[in-house]
């Protein structure tokens, strides 16, 4: 009788811990973003985008790394403000302020490092980290 008692227990709960599931994209930040379906939090936006699905999107220009990586540019509807998403950074994006009126965007200096996003040719851009050239 203990043998069929201690059987059915282990057999219970194994049919117990078998049913639990995960749930993929259980993964929520502060924001709300789920990291495992590719969002991140948009501080522009306000809300959680996906960095490749932008219409700005530019390359890593050179890398020690074995593979290269790239990022997105957003921009606030009155173009004062860009947001660049850094995957080196431990921030998930930078904002960058409008110099004046031209056409250059600059980090604050809360940031160690200096960023700047310029026109590059005719319809693209380039972020620089220290005046040197990282994406474009």
């Amino acid at each position: 009788m203990r043998k069929t008692i201690l059987f059915s227990t282990v057999f219970l709960g194994s049919l117990v811990f078998s049913q639990q599931t995960h749930v993929v994209g259980g993964d929520k930040d502060v924001h709300g973003c789920k990291a495992s379906a590719g969002y991140t939090y948009s501080q522009i936006k306000n809300d959680c985008v996906r960095v490749f699905e932008q219409k700005i999107k530019l390359k890593e220009v050179s890398s020690d790394k074995s593979y290269t990586t790239s990022t997105a540019v957003i921009f606030s509807k009155n173009m004062k403000k860009a947001e660049i998403f850094i995957p080196d950074e431990s921030a998930n994006s930078i904002i960058l302020d409008r110099q004046g009126k031209s056409k250059l965007w600059k980090s604050g200096k809360h940031i160690k490092d200096s960023y700047v996003l310029v026109p590059y040719k005719k319809t693209g851009y380039q972020i620089k980290k220290n005046d040197v050239v990282i994406y474009q």
